[in-house]
Parts: C-alpha cells; sequence; structure tokens
C-alpha cells in the first residue's frame, strides 16, 4: 500500500510530496487514514531547524488532524478499524508504540509517534483519541494541538480566576484559542497583541475585550494604560520571540504567571528577583492536556454550542498545496487556521 506524503527532506527547504510505502504494523501500532490536518508553528519550527542541525531527515511533519482508523495492530484496545479520531502529539491512553520507518523515491523516511502530512499514517496508539463519527473532522483537527495547548495554558497552566487579566502575545491558532479559553473563564479583561489587524480582528470576535497591534502601538505602555501600572494577572505569550518573552515578563504584576508557549529562537534576558516573591514564569508543554480527558470534554462544549471553532479556521488548502499554506503562514496571510484537506 502507497499514500502520498510531504517530505521534509532538506531543512529551510519546501516539503517534498512523494509517494511512501506502508510497511505492516507492529505492536501498538495504528494505521489511520488522514482526513484533514492543521499546521501548527511547531512544524514551522522543525523546518527551519531551531533547535539545530536535523539528524532525522528525511521525515515526515504534522501533529494535529482527524483520521478514520483503518487497521490496528497486536495489543491495540483504545480503537477499531472504523472510528474517526483525533491525532495529538500529547500522550493519551494506549501503548507508546515504536516509530515507523517508509521506503519512498527520496530514502527511507523517517517519522514520529504521529505524523498528519500524509494521507496515510502508522500512528502510536496513545497518539490518537476517538471522537463521535458525525463530529466536524475540521473542528477535531484543532483539538489535536491548538485548542488542547490553548485551553490547557488557561486551565492548568495559569489557572486563571474569574475576573483575572489576561494578555496574550500572538493571535495566531494557538493564542485564538487562548483569548477563547479566557472568555469562557470570565477573565477579564483580555488584551490580544499581534502585528497583524486581521488577527486581532479576529481575537475580538473570539472574546478579546482591547486589541494592540505592536507594530502601531508601544504594546507594554497600552497594557499597562488598560490593567493599571502595576501590570496583568496573566500573560501569555505564544511568538517565541526572545524580545516580546521579555516584555510578556515585564508587564505581569508582581504575584502574577507568565506563561510561555511559544519556542525562543535565542536567549531572552529577564530580572529574577520577583520569582523568589511570588512571580511565576513557566514554560508550557501542550497545556499540561490529558487527550483521552480533555478532549472529549472540547467535544461536548462543541456539540452544546459553547466553543465555536469554526470561525478560527480561516484558510483551506488541497494537500497538494501544502507548501502554499505554510509560505501563507509566514507570511501572515492566515489570520486564524488553515486546514488541509487530504483527498476523499
Amino acid at each position: 500500500m502507497k499514500a502520498l506524503a510531504a517530505i521534509l527532506v532538506e531543512s529551510k527547504k519546501p516539503l517534498v510530496l512523494e509517494e511512501i510505502e506502508i510497511p505492516p504494523l507492529r505492536f501498538g501500532q495504528v494505521l489511520v487514514k488522514v482526513i484533514c490536518t492543521g499546521i501548527c508553528g511547531a512544524q514551522i519550527n522543525e523546518i527551519d531547524a531551531v533547535k539545530g542541525p536535523d539528524k532525522f531527515l528525511p521525515h515526515l511533519l504534522g501533529h494535529e488532524a482527524t483520521a478514520t482508523v483503518v487497521e490496528v495492530g497486536e495489543g491495540v484496545t483504545t480503537v477499531k478499524p472504523g472510528d474517526r479520531v483525533v491525532m495529538h502529539w500529547r500522550k493519551g491512553s494506549g501503548i507508546h508504540a515504536p516509530t515507523p520507518k517508509y521506503k519512498s523515491p527520496v530514502g527511507t523516511v523517517n517519522s514520529g509517534w504521529v505524523t498528519t502530512f500524509n494521507e496515510m499514517a502508522i500512528v502510536s496508539e496513545n497518539r490518537v483519541t476517538t471522537v463521535p463519527s458525525d463530529f466536524d473532522p475540521e473542528a477535531g483537527a484543532l483539538m489535536g494541538c491548538a485548542v488542547t495547548t490553548a485551553f490547557g495554558v488557561i486551565n492548568n497552566d495559569a489557572g486563571v480566576r474569574v475576573g483575572e487579566s489576561v494578555a496574550v502575545f500572538g493571535a495566531g491558532g494557538v493564542g485564538l484559542n487562548v483569548v477563547q479559553a479566557a472568555a469562557m473563564v470570565s477573565a477579564h479583561p483580555i488584551i490580544a497583541i499581534d502585528l497583524f489587524d486581521s488577527k486581532l480582528e479576529l481575537a475580538g470576535r473570539l472574546g478579546a475585550t482591547h486589541l494592540i497591534n505592536s507594530k502601531k502601538q508601544d504594546a507594554a505602555a497600552e497594557i499597562l494604560k488598560i490593567v493599571g501600572k502595576n501590570g496583568a494577572d496573566v500573560v501569555v505569550e505564544v511568538t517565541g520571540n526572545a524580545r516580546v518573552i521579555e516584555t510578556a515578563y515585564e508587564v505581569t504584576q508582581a504575584q502574577g504567571r507568565t506563561i510561555l508557549v511559544g519556542v525562543p529562537r535565542e536567549k531572552a534576558t529577564i530580572y529574577t528577583l520577583p520569582l523568589h516573591h511570588d512571580k511565576i514564569l513557566r514554560g508550557s508543554e501542550g497545556g499540561q492536556t490529558r487527550p483521552e480527558r480533555d478532549i472529549p470534554n472540547y467535544v461536548k462544549l462543541c456539540q452544546a454550542g459553547k466553543l465555536n471553532l469554526k470561525q478560527l479556521i480561516t484558510n483551506h488548502y488541497p494537500f497538494e498545496k501544502i507548501n502554499d499554506a505554510i509560505a501563507d503562514i509566514r507570511a501572515g496571510n492566515v489570520p486564524g487556521r488553515c486546514i488541509v484537506q487530504m483527498k476523499a
């Protein structure tokens, strides 16, 4: 069996579309047919090799998608053929299986425990969680990373309480969900900061009470005007820009929490004394999400009309145009989240 895949062959270069050969399943592995996938900033970072030389090239990418289970390997008990599943990078229930390798025209292609930039994927059992068969696959794809990370940041990392002020640096796919999650727990005010008015406009529709374009305004000064000179209770940094991280920390009040979601490419400098006096600076790993617990809860919220994910999706691309999608994200032409559709 063969399937089309977008392969990272060389760092900082476009992905190469080639067919991969699907090997037999091993213990704990699940074969899925991907319906649609999102693209996260983590994949951009992988392409750009921000953590250094990529020793796994060539390899597959992607960690948020909706799929249908085709086949299960020995030992798998949490899913069965025909199930609709969300694919996610956080560990969930089930076996932590070996990672697959695929044959292709560009040589042996490496893969992690989950990849979604391929029409068919072998994933570890603990990287898929079942959802209702009629659940919107585009909304499901966002639950693989963007939604679960953002809601986990608000609920688990920051522990936002009713009426606390929240500032969010970066109104992309994760940042917009942070805004929406903050609104759902009745934070106030909720301040969105970004370079693009189109993203800020969407943030306003999702619950942000104040919008700051940091290309046109002094973000730190504007935040302090809104929340007062002591700073915000919670500041979430999603961009990974070292200077923005420094600003986010500075505008967090003395007993507040700065939560870092974005991964910096260079060192940030902060004054650490406040950390000895109840100020918190914390890096987030997927919002401490437990997929098997949290994804079903978010599905229920969507079904009840309390969580709106459709308006987060602003761009659609066929799989063959995945490099165009990546280019548009880099250029800031994707206000919300983009969805890449596989062939039916």
